[in-house]
């Protein structure tokens, strides 16, 4: 087992603090005060609290760090700090209709040692607090389940391998698309899983319970630490084009070498056509 770093501790830390309050407040959801941002974008108090949460306990413990929110946006720290990459709680529909699938993902990235701009994450922690899972990772440090070593699956065949996706809504995605990508891949896996939060997914490409990962128009605090988990667990991430970049969220494709190669051949071909 890998000891924990001071950094990984303070990030579960803020992250059990946040996720008790949503645990309490997903055991009321039927009494709980929504307000609506946008089509099928909703977003509630309870998010808002845990987001609150988050900023301080992290604020606290660096408070030169800056940071890139998903419902305050980006606030500036020190040039030569890390950043903090926040969601509170990724996975709102689920919550807001009683699903208790739903996480707090929160990443470290670097700035470049040039200044022009933004580099690699370094740092990430997944955590689910209906399950009571922290997953997460460092860079070079490996994936982690609370002390248990991650590896991304073995499976080599895409006939036996389970895959994720995130489905295009009202407002988001590109469905014809995701369609195109669908009738390409779906022939050829064992299956294909929607249950509605990226970051949850990438921890269980991460942890090989999925075998891949696909989605279009994410944001970073969506993937950000789940990039590093799967990576650090051993996968691939990229977007559709191959490029690995230090977040992957317009597009990105996550899996071990074999799967995640074939997985990309099959989205590349389906959006060229």
């Amino acid at each position: 087992m890998a000891a924990v770093s001071g950094l990984i501790r303070v990030m579960e830390r803020a992250a059990r603090k946040a996720g008790s309050r949503l645990r309490r407040d997903f055991g009321e959801i039927e009494h709980l005060q929504v307000s609506r941002k946008g089509p099928s974008d909703f977003v509630s108090k309870a998010d808002q609290a845990a987001e609150r949460t988050l900023w301080d306990e992290l604020r606290q413990a660096r408070p030169d760090w800056g940071f890139v929110l998903e419902e305050g946006g980006i606030i500036e720290g020190a040039p030569d700090k890390p950043r903090w990459i926040v969601d509170p709680l990724d996975g709102t529909s689920n919550f807001l209709h009683g699903i208790p699938h739903f996480a707090i993902s929160i990443a470290v990235q670097e700035p470049k040692l040039d200044g022009s701009g933004w580099g690699d994450v370094v740092a990430g922690v997944v955590y689910q607090p209906v399950t009571d899972e922290t997953y997460w990772a460092e860079k070079t440090r490996g994936a982690w389940l609370h002390d248990a070593r991650l590896r991304v699956s073995s499976r080599r065949s895409l006939s036996d391998a389970l895959v994720a996706t995130g489905i295009p809504y009202q407002g988001h995605g590109n469905f014809g698309e995701w369609i195109s990508i669908l009738k390409a891949v779906g022939p050829q896996v064992a299956g294909i899983r929607r249950f509605g939060s990226a970051a949850l997914d990438l921890a269980w490409v991460a942890a090989g319970r999925y075998d891949a990962f696909w989605e279009s128009d994410l944001s970073p605090w969506d993937t950000a630490a789940g990039c590093l988990l799967v990576r650090e667990a051993g996968g691939f991430v990229t977007d559709y084009r191959g490029r690995s970049l230090p977040i992957c969220d317009a597009q990105i494709i996550a899996g071990n070498d074999t799967v995640h190669s074939r997985l990309h051949k099959l989205i590349a071909a389906a959006i060229k056509d």
